[in-house]
């Protein structure tokens, strides 16, 4: 590997596309140093372990993540560190979600390494590469906007805690997953009401719904 390979985190739960997706990196980048995670708590660990990392390349259906939340989360809590979205999810709104959510590229999965290299070489120039640039359509709708800027100001903890709420697990299952107290959790939970302005857990799942993405089109290849 070169001295000055790149360093790319590949957030995608299927182990045979991250394997794929990896030799493609170290075709598309000459050489790159690759960690790979199969949901949000090992993104969560990696982006905090790798922070000299260059990029990410995210799937936006993973385990412990509700629509675009990973990529709400990791432009809070890890602005620095470029996102690049990688789905088999080629509808146009829902690459100009992701834009706007701060995504800095949008790349198929079924996109050659030609693109591949292409995309990540202007995203390493500090620009964006977005394949629906031509595409006039509708601007995501400000509600949605609204509720990503309100999840930016959880906690790391309480962002775990708010998806687990919305996986449907109770506050006991959350204790004993986080390995912390139902009392934690409870605190936990009155500072997510407020901070997502919402008064009990319907609400606020209901406010993550309306980041999720829609079902994604049949692909060719399978993946999600």
């Amino acid at each position: 590997m070169p001295d000055n390979a790149r360093k790319v985190i590949v957030a995608d739960d299927h182990p045979l596309f991250r394997e794929a997706l990896s030799l493609a990196l170290n075709t598309a980048l000459n050489g790159a140093d690759i960690i790979q995670t199969g949901d949000m708590s090992g993104l969560e660990q990696a982006a905090q372990a790798h922070s000299d990392a260059d990029l990410v390349l995210l799937d936006l259906h993973m385990p412990g993540v509700q629509g675009f939340s990973a990529l709400i989360y990791l432009r809070a809590h890890h602005p620095e560190l470029p996102v690049c979205v990688i789905s088999g999810n080629n509808n146009p709104i829902v690459i100009q979600r992701a834009m706007d959510h701060g995504a800095a590229a949008f790349i198929h999965k079924s996109a050659s390494v030609d693109t591949i290299r292409e995309a990540l070489q202007s995203v390493l120039a500090g620009n964006l590469w977005n394949p629906n640039e031509d595409h006039i359509g509708e601007t995501t709708q400000a509600d949605e906007l609204d509720t990503a800027e309100r999840l930016t100001e959880l906690t790391p903890q309480q962002f775990r805690v708010l998806m687990m709420v919305a996986a449907g697990l109770l506050n006991k299952q959350i204790a004993y997953e986080l390995e912390i107290s139902e009392a934690t959790v409870k605190a936990h939970m009155t500072a997510i009401f407020r901070k997502l302005a919402v008064t009990n857990r319907t609400q606020a799942v209901l406010l993550t719904q309306k980041l999720a993405v829609d079902p994604p089109e049949a692909g060719r290849d399978g993946f999600h």
